[in-house]
């Protein structure tokens, strides 16, 4: 399973890249606000900024809702670096888009999905990611990891190449889940993937290494 880092925050991105098991970034409109990165050619130039730090996909999200739109702002995005990858929402006109950008060789993750139907439909147009968001989806009641369960079984039975990019990641559990269930892709925030890190019984194990090691100088 590969991991992305699901921030706009440079200095997260530098660090998760150094753990050195960083495959890519994930960014959303909301993400670079946060960030206070405001204007198309700074959001433009905080892109090719990424791509510099991190050898691998790049989701830079639209914000257009109409397919003429959504394609014109992808094939600015597409053109900024080979490994930016154009996130659509998961909408009528998004899934035209998707099979437009598809057909034209600009690869596609198509965001905002909380349904099987819709991870098919997003698989159908070639999609190349689709990203299912499990912690939303557990904020409305229901078990965000199963999602993922239901759509590695069906892209498998299927046929389907499209990767299955875990999303809205709350927690370390929530990346072991989509590990067992079939995910290919999980996108976290710095601090899900280095809570993977921490056990308890490592803290007490290497605490005794030392105090055992002092003994022997």
């Amino acid at each position: 399973m590969k991991f992305f880092i699901d921030t706009a925050n440079l200095a997260q991105i530098q660090e998760a890249n150094e753990l050195g098991i960083l495959d890519g970034v994930t960014t959303n409109p909301s993400l670079m606000a946060k960030e206070g990165i405001k204007g198309e050619e700074n959001i433009i130039n905080h892109y090719k900024t990424i791509c510099e730090i991190v050898d691998g996909d790049i989701s830079a999200e639209v914000i257009s809702t109409g397919f003429k739109g959504i394609v014109e702002e992808g094939q600015r995005l597409a053109a900024i670096h080979p490994n930016i990858v154009v996130k659509v929402p998961m909408i009528k006109d998004g899934i035209k888009a998707i099979k437009w950008f598809t057909d034209n060789g600009i690869k596609t993750n198509c965001t905002l999905v909380f349904s099987a139907g819709q991870a098919i439909l997003a698989a159908k147009a070639g999609a190349t990611y689709v990203s299912p968001f499990i912690g939303r989806i557990d904020d409305s009641g229901w078990e965000g990891t199963e999602l993922i369960g239901q759509i590695s079984t069906i892209y498998g039975i299927q046929g389907f190449k499209t990767e299955i990019l875990a999303a809205s990641i709350r927690n370390p559990n929530h990346i072991i889940k989509c590990a067992e269930l079939g995910a290919d892709v999980c996108t976290c925030p710095l601090d899900s993937i280095l809570g993977l890190l921490k056990h308890p019984l490592t803290d007490i194990g290497l605490a005794k290494f030392l105090e055992d090691a002092k003994k022997t100088m």
